[in-house]
């Protein structure tokens, strides 16, 4: 479970650092929490996506958030298992007798696969295939993961343009008290404060999880693919199991092989 929710924990390790370390020198939240620069900065940022991206990228954010600090956790060890089952089946009775058993494995892309190897898909068509989608699929992850790395550009931006129109504000009022003058000028640098904590703590953290799971996610699509063209082409289960096994982290092969 903390493994799990590694990202949470670390941002909110990162609101309670940075929160934190200001209450514990005599600040005050209330001093922080403005809602015109962070109006500014949130909803300057925003409006920099839709322009650049368009509304329904924008849309797109929210679900993009959702699959960073959540996403969707596959078993290695299993989808191994599952495929070397297969290749001992394949070999023994014929790759049509395994059409019935391809539902157990819980990723899409090599149901895929072995529903094209069984279809009489030759091996380098096959890789030529997986290579095409691979390639669309990355395609689209970057532009995704780029979307929030010019969040993270866009916030910090918006965060020095409300700490300018603060101090014009400040200064407007310089034939007044000193002690409101000091007041105004400390606020003007909250636009700062929530654009630079909002594309470190938030945005580019974001665009850096998003980036691990098409990294986990490749890994996965091209231990797949090894392993449908060993089944195909007929290899003897442990050698299937080898090669896939080489494909994983080398302490995950060490608890493998344990």
């Amino acid at each position: 479970m903390i493994k799990k929710l590694g990202s949470i924990n670390g941002l909110i390790l990162g609101i309670l650092s940075v929160f934190g370390a200001f209450i514990w020198e005599g600040g005050s939240l209330n001093a922080l929490f403005l809602i015109p620069p962070i109006i500014i900065v949130f909803g300057g940022t925003f409006a920099a996506v839709i322009i650049g991206f368009g509304l329904e990228n924008f849309l797109k954010i929210f679900q993009l958030i959702k699959i960073a600090y959540f996403p969707r956790q596959y078993n290695h060890q299993h989808i191994i298992d599952a495929l070397v089952k297969l290749s001992f089946k394949a070999r023994k009775e014929g790759l049509l007798s395994i059409e019935s058993e391809i539902n157990n494995i819980d990723f899409y892309f090599c149901r895929k696969l072995l529903r094209n190897a069984i279809d009489g898909t030759d091996p380098q068509m096959l890789m030529e295939l997986a290579e095409v989608e691979m390639k669309a699929i990355q395609e689209r992850h970057h532009s995704n993961i780029f979307i929030f790395t010019k969040m993270g550009g866009y916030a910090p931006t918006m965060g020095i343009l409300g700490t300018v129109m603060g101090l014009i504000m400040a200064l407007s009022q310089a034939g007044s008290e000193p002690t409101v003058l000091i007041k105004s000028i400390a606020t003007a640098f909250i636009a700062t404060l929530w654009g630079v904590f909002s594309a470190n703590l938030i945005w580019l953290p974001i665009a850096d999880r998003l980036k691990k799971c098409h990294q986990d996610e490749k890994q996965l699509m091209l231990m797949s693919l090894q392993g449908v063209i060993a089944i195909q082409s007929g290899d003897i289960p442990i050698l299937v199991k080898s090669r896939l096994i080489s494909m994983l982290p080398q302490k995950e092969q060490e608890l493998v092989y344990s």
